[in-house]
């Protein structure tokens, strides 16, 4: 063929013209062959024609919480469906005059457009020559098409054109057509769009309406007629033009029309809550899109049912428990860093929630840290686009600088407190309740599962743990000096506890993590190995961020997420086997059938012996530790065992709570970490994030989501003192707490009625009686007590063996005296609890005013108890009242002031 061409255009013989014609007309079939070609070999391409009938009836799929409510829906696109017969129908005049005047002649694809732009475009003037269903094509399937200008994108076109013409109507085309088009604003299609322009339904829209909306599609944001009126006003002018021009407008309607003015009456769409826990349905979306990925299912129009681990009304709770304390703590920090001073306003959110409305928030922080808030401006995209341009980095620095609109928005984003939230249940690793944020629609970021934040003391139970699996005995002691360490670098780590003392004295594994004692760590993760702690971490649940195997690695240095922490806490409380984080419980299909099962494995990684230890430790985190606010302040009697976590200059704040039907934790923070609260108390993990998870657990104790009755895995101290000696322990337990919970009670209302009924006595006073100032990662600087200083310093070079004995003739003596002590407790307690009430009931009138913490309601949905004035007794006390003043016969929980009864 090609010799048989060639010959006819050489021939001499033939006139130059014939030649030319005849070589033009082979060559054009020649290409129309390739076309031809081209296009069916691109079939398989593009996509199908069921692909494009299932279009038309779309099937989202459905999340489901564990109780059977519809929490979420996948769908592909937000917007509201209506028919083209429920539109104006200037709507669908306006767009075929403008977009494609032949689009009732063509079948999908027309040639004379399409060669008038390929000449245009040769001649460099680029036309696409797109028809209105070569446009839908490409609007409806991006990624198979793609959006790169180019043959082949052409080519994909009209191939998928051809095969909609043959699955659709002309008018269910323009119906389509305009009910996927983007109208900005996370608006979609014509429905939205006249509501957000025009505020009016499309069937209710005028000819100038709605060719305003038709000409903004040629490029939704240069002719957004919110930012750019003019350029929207000049847009419509044209489709009305072309209206007049195809006779669907006469010349006097069109002079009326086009001098008319805008009309916009813009509101912005709320924000489309697709999901009634947001963070939590995002998580679960990712693990939905990989199975469904690997069995060849959409997600978006399969009409899938999810059940989900969510319990809905644990949820709530988390919600409530995450707005409330972070708005308190978002007053705290606003009202700290707006004073001149930066001297602790009250260890209540309380006044300064009542100053919050009086001050400039973060005013103080703004104007004095120039070099900080430079270098914010300097980390925005605007400043590297202002630097890429004509700017220099001084001169854009002094304009950002000067734009009252971004420095408001930098200073909301940099200054908003976040909180993060999730609770797990140990058995089967269902995740109950997550919260990522603050406030979805402000920050979507998910700082439960996505942000990596150090956890600080948080992750010494990891520590320990590794120890206890190495033979070591909670009651071993260490000697709580100063350490140095050498690092691999050949430097030189020098941890310090809160405050940088050391009391020269042994403590106990399980005081060093009760009171977060860092020196204490320190020796321990020296014996162990910090390559044995980051393994264990990892086997217990932290599996997806890295861990740096360094001995600073005790004190929680490497960034984790609060959901891998939580889960690692249920491990325990599962008795030391890991299962991996559950959010689906069950897929079915749209027709009912199973098509997943959640049976998720375990894996034992700690022995039952030492979760039952490492358990009992963290319960003293609790009942005399940093985490005492739990019960002291929150009044949660349950059998619960947590941790507080603090990280450098209070940049971080951690709480996890164990109790035995869920796993719980809050981290509070700022997303930038330079960013944190101004006083050392309120950056306590015990001070902040404590109050979210104390808040939660409450509401799900009061409520009876969670049973104050279940108990967590005995500890092998409780299982030896089975019988008469433990009953009495717990009855001389639980009248100690009553007698303390009483005093305090006695104290608050005697204060608020001038200091008049029990003297001196006072949880929530904020003077200086021989305290000091408060540790900063929220431990409790606590002289050893009696039965420590009883036991002998460990001596290093001994054999376990010789440890275990001396261990266990230790341990002997000390709970013959334990039992001892009980019985005379018991009875002292019993006559203090008397005398107590009696004294509270004769001297409290009837008209005494409301106690303090009442100024809290609001920040804990019931009054807060007063001993939060107290804050976790965190400045060198005792219980509630100095060491050095408190005499034997004096029941744990009273004050005295001055060493005075």
């Amino acid at each position: 063929m090609i010799r048989r061409y060639y010959r006819f255009v050489t021939d001499s013989e033939r006139s130059l013209v014939w030649r030319l014609v005849g070589g033009a007309l082979a060559l054009a079939g020649a290409g129309a062959g390739a076309l031809a070609l081209a296009l069916v070999v691109l079939i398989p391409f593009t996509p199908s024609t069921s692909d494009l009938e299932e279009l038309k009836v779309q099937h989202p799929t459905v999340v489901k919480s564990a109780g059977g409510e519809t929490i979420a829906e996948f769908g592909r696109l937000n917007r509201e469906w209506v028919a083209l017969s429920e539109m104006d129908p200037t709507v669908a005049q306006a767009l075929v005059v403008t977009e494609d005047h032949r689009f009732y002649e063509h079948p999908g694809v027309d040639p004379k457009r399409l060669a008038g732009a390929v000449f245009r475009t040769l001649l460099g003037n680029r036309q696409g020559g797109s028809t209105l269903t070569m446009q839908l094509a490409r609007n409806l399937y991006p990624d198979q098409i793609g959006q790169s200008f180019g043959p082949l994108r052409k080519l994909k076109e009209i191939v998928t054109a051809l095969k909609i013409e043959r699955a659709y109507s002309k008018d269910q085309i323009i119906e389509t057509y305009l009910n996927t088009v983007s109208y900005l604003y996370g608006a979609h299609g014509i429905e939205r769009g006249a509501q957000m322009y025009f505020d009016k339904s499309a069937d209710k829209l005028d000819a100038e309406e709605a060719a305003m909306l038709v000409g903004m599609l040629k490029a939704t944001a240069y002719y957004n007629p919110k930012r750019n009126p003019e350029r929207a006003r000049q847009r419509r002018n044209v489709v009305l033009a072309q209206m007049k021009k195809r006779g669907a407008l006469t010349a006097e309607e069109y002079e009326s029309l086009s001098d008319a003015p805008l009309g916009v009456d813009f509101s912005m769409p709320p924000n489309r809550r697709e999901s009634e826990a947001p963070h939590f349905t995002e998580r679960l979306r990712e693990h939905l899109l990989r199975w469904a990925e690997e069995r060849g299912y959409n997600v978006y129009t399969d009409g899938l049912v999810v059940h989900s681990t969510l319990d809905a009304r644990l949820q709530a709770m988390a919600e409530e428990a995450v707005r409330r304390q972070g708005a308190a703590l978002q007053a705290v920090a606003d009202v700290g860093w707006a004073r001149e001073s930066s001297d602790l306003l009250s260890e209540s959110a309380g006044p300064y929630r009542r100053a919050r409305s009086g001050v400039e928030g973060f005013g103080y922080f703004w104007r004095k840290k120039d070099a900080l808030v430079n270098d914010f401006i300097r980390s925005t995209r605007r400043f590297e686009r202002s630097v890429a341009g004509d700017y220099t980095a001084e001169q854009a620095l002094d304009a950002l600088r000067d734009d009252e609109a971004f420095m408001d928005s930098l200073r909301e984003a940099k200054t908003r407190l976040q909180v993060g939230f999730a609770a797990v249940e140990p058995e089967g690793a269902e995740v109950r309740a997550y919260v990522g944020s603050r406030d979805y629609e402000k920050a979507p970021y998910d700082h439960a599962g996505i942000a990596r934040r150090q956890p600080g003391s948080t992750f010494k139970p990891f520590v320990y743990a590794a120890a206890l699996e190495e033979g070591y005995d909670p009651d071993d002691t260490f000697e709580d000096t100063p350490v140095e360490i050498r690092t691999a670098s050949g430097n030189t780590w020098r941890p310090e506890n809160a405050g940088g003392t050391a009391t020269g004295k042994p403590v106990s594994l399980s005081d060093g993590l009760a009171y977060s004692k860092n020196t204490i760590t320190s020796r321990v993760v020296q014996e162990v190995g910090a390559g044995d702690v980051a393994d264990l971490a990892r086997d217990m649940g932290v599996r997806r961020s890295e861990l740096d195997k360094v001995p600073s690695l005790a004190l929680g240095t490497s960034s984790v997420t609060l959901l891998e922490m939580t889960n690692a806490y249920a491990t325990l409380t599962r008795g030391g086997r890991y299962q991996e984080p559950q959010f689906i419980t069950q897929i079915e299909s749209r027709d009912g059938q199973v098509l997943r099962a959640s049976d998720p494995p375990s894996e034992r990684v700690l022995s039952e012996e030492v979760a039952a230890q490492i358990t009992e430790m963290m319960r003293g985190v609790v009942t005399r530790g940093t985490g005492r606010a739990v019960s002291d302040g929150w009044g949660i009697r349950a059998d619960v065992a947590g941790k507080t976590g603090t990280t450098q200059g209070g940049a971080d704040g951690w709480f996890l709570l164990m109790h035995p039907q869920l796993v719980a934790g809050a981290w509070t923070g700022f997303n930038d970490p330079r960013v944190a609260f101004r006083t050392g108390h309120w950056g306590q993990g015990g001070n902040n994030a404590l109050r979210v998870t104390a808040h939660f657990f409450q509401q799900a104790l009061r409520s009876g989501a969670l049973s104050p009755e279940e108990e967590l895995a005995p500890s092998p101290e409780s299982e030896e003192d089975a019988g008469g000696d433990g009953l009495l322990a717990s009855v001389g337990d639980a009248l100690e707490s009553a007698a303390a919970s009483a005093g305090r009670a006695a104290a608050s209302a005697a204060e608020s009625a001038g200091r008049a009924v029990v003297g001196a006595v006072s949880d929530w006073m904020t003077g200086e009686d021989g305290r000091r100032d408060a540790p900063a990662d929220g431990s409790r600087e606590e002289e050893p007590s009696a039965e420590q200083e009883q036991a002998q310093p460990r001596t290093w070079n001994e054999t376990a063996d010789e440890r275990r004995k001396r261990m266990e003739e230790y341990w002997k003596e000390v709970q013959d005296e334990r039992r001892r002590e009980t019985e005379r407790r018991r009875e002292r307690l019993e006559q203090y609890y008397e005398e107590t009430k009696e004294n509270v009931e004769e001297a409290v009138p009837e008209d005494l005013p409301s106690p303090p913490g009442r100024d809290d309601r609001d920040e804990r949905g019931d009054e807060a108890p007063p001993a939060e004035r107290r804050g976790e007794d965190q400045r060198g006390v005792v219980g509630d009242c100095p060491r050095s003043e408190r005499t034997p016969d004096q029941p744990p929980g009273v004050l005295r002031r001055g060493g005075q009864p």
